[in-house]
């Protein structure tokens, strides 16, 4: 009822009070759906806030304001230095209207998410607040008085005619009224509720009271342990406050499953990349299997031979066709398989460990995401902001990093964010032992593979790295890309070249289809 007409008629004449002999010194807006107006009488201030937020809209009275230094924006520039003349109330109308010198006056009509504050002067509308709602600039303040005829003989027994006439009750009152079995009673019996009820209103307290995730600003008597005020101010401070608190709250849990929740879509994810890669490694001995048949046939094969039929020796009569390099000794070649099946086992190490560590990972995520869940106020969810970390902050983290980071089968990959932040990770955030890729003869970003102590680099890391550079390039649509891979050490940066823009002293080149970042963890 924070809105209601009953309630804003008393606050009304308390404001009358509380701003006699004041002058209004400044209005302006600092955020999105906030006005804030500053009164001052030579001694001290009072400031009115009128906040038309999706979420709440509302009218409070801070006893400091703190105005910030830049986007800030003064509004209402006819009224600064006019003195507060009195409060005018409209019949049976959620509005109030500030009366100032020369006759201005500043209407707060507080219609819910439609809310808004105009300037008049006579019965012309001069400035709005919001300017999302044309049909207030060309109101006539005098339309806002409406007339109810309170004789209630010719009303029958139908509620909602009774509802339809006593439009400046609300929802709150009626549900009040059949909380007193208004609906079942006869006419007469109505008339008396209906009596009763006017009498509470006219002449209220105030209760902020809290129910299960609802807060409301009573002026009807409530049984439960609500908060009570005598004074419609504190209680519309009060009741700002505590829906203020709370809902800080709700968003700030709000944020932080958000957080979590994407952190678990990506674990996830990661998890079944790494199982079908990991399941295509157990199923794959190719190589060990054409490596041990070129060892058993040696004397059946010559150099310049590009492959050979071999009878399979898990399979007896049946044959392998192995492909051979024309340049490489038979045994050469064998060599090659060998380590190419070497290269694959580590492979399926590295991804084993992975996976374990991510899965690990995972269930954590999962019980801290279900710990949240069940906070019910902040002293409980603060300890978790601690352990977690704060959403905002890790975001500001990130942004203030020049890459977005992934990982693959244990290795950090790097992925420049634009030109400028291009040049930062090549020239600030790498070894020379690192590994570096670029979408080839193309725009796009610098990508870079950490490169780890006594480990080489594996086959699929730096696929999956090349994939992300042909991705964050203008070859994204096409289905292969080249991709430039050298070492750090090889890659210069000339004087006065572009931002991202280097010379490569030497490289390799693979061709890869492009890959979409969503396939691959972020790492924490």
């Amino acid at each position: 009822m924070h809105n209601n007409y009953y309630f804003l008629r008393q606050l009304a004449a308390r404001l009358e009070s509380a701003l006699n002999g004041f002058t209004l010194v400044s209005s302006f807006s600092q955020e999105k759906d906030e006005l804030v107006i500053e009164f001052n009488n030579g001694a001290r201030s009072f400031f009115i806030k009128a906040s038309f937020r999706p979420e709440l809209q509302c009218l409070s009275f801070p006893a400091t304001y703190h105005r910030a230094r830049k986007n800030s924006v003064d509004l209402f520039p006819e009224v600064l230095m006019r003195k507060v003349e009195g409060i005018r109330t409209f019949s049976n109308e959620r509005s109030l209207g500030l009366q100032l010198s020369d006759g201005w006056l500043l209407i707060f009509k507080m219609h819910g998410k439609q809310g808004n504050v105009l300037l008049a002067q006579g019965d012309q509308v001069h400035g709005v607040f919001r300017h999302n709602f044309p049909a207030d600039r060309t109101l006539r303040p005098s339309s806002l008085d409406r007339e109810i005829q309170w004789n209630m003989n010719d009303l029958p027994d139908n509620p909602e005619a009774w509802k339809q006439r006593f439009v400046t009750f609300g929802k709150p009152v009626w549900d009040y009224l059949d909380e007193k079995g208004f609906d079942g009673s006869p006419a007469s019996a109505k008339e008396q509720l209906v009596i009763q009820v006017r009498a509470l209103l006219e002449n209220p307290s105030y209760y902020v009271v809290e129910s299960g995730d609802t807060l409301r600003l009573s002026l009807l008597p409530v049984s439960n342990g609500a908060r009570s005020f005598h004074d419609p101010l504190e209680a519309a401070n009060a009741f700002f406050q505590r829906y203020h608190f709370r809902h800080s709250f709700a968003r700030e849990k709000e944020t932080l499953m958000s957080s979590l929740r994407g952190r678990i879509r990506q674990s996830q994810t990661f998890i079944a990349n790494t199982q079908r890669r990991l399941s295509e490694l157990l199923a794959d001995n190719h190589y060990t299997r054409w490596a041990d048949l070129i060892m058993a046939n040696l004397h059946r094969l010559n150099t310049g031979m590009t492959e050979a039929s071999l009878e399979d020796f898990q399979e007896p009569g049946t044959l392998v066709v192995v492909k051979l390099r024309k340049e490489l000794t038979p045994q050469k070649n064998a060599e090659v398989y060998y380590r190419k099946a070497k290269n694959q086992s580590v492979e399926r190490d590295n991804l084993s460990q992975s996976l374990k560590q991510k899965q690990a990972e995972l269930a954590g995520l999962l019980q801290r995401e279900a710990a949240v869940a069940s906070c019910a106020d902040r002293e409980s969810l603060t300890p978790l902001v601690e352990a977690i970390g704060s959403p905002a902050k890790e975001k500001a983290k990130r942004e203030a990093l020049p890459y977005r980071s992934y990982e693959v089968s244990g290795f950090t990959i790097l992925v420049g964010k634009n030109a400028a932040a291009n040049d930062e990770l090549t020239l600030r955030h790498t070894y020379k032992e690192d590994l570096w890729l670029h979408a080839r003869d193309v725009a796009g970003s610098h990508v870079v593979i950490k490169h780890q102590a006594g480990k080489t680099f594996p086959k699929n890391v730096i696929d999956s790295a090349a994939s992300l550079a042909a991705w964050h390039s203008r070859r994204k649509n096409e289905s292969l890309c080249p991709v430039s891979v050298t070492p750090v050490k090889y890659v210069r940066k000339r004087k006065g070249d572009p931002p991202g823009t280097v010379v490569l002293q030497q490289e390799k080149v693979v061709l890869v289809p492009p890959r979409s970042p969503e396939e691959f963890a972020t790492k924490s």
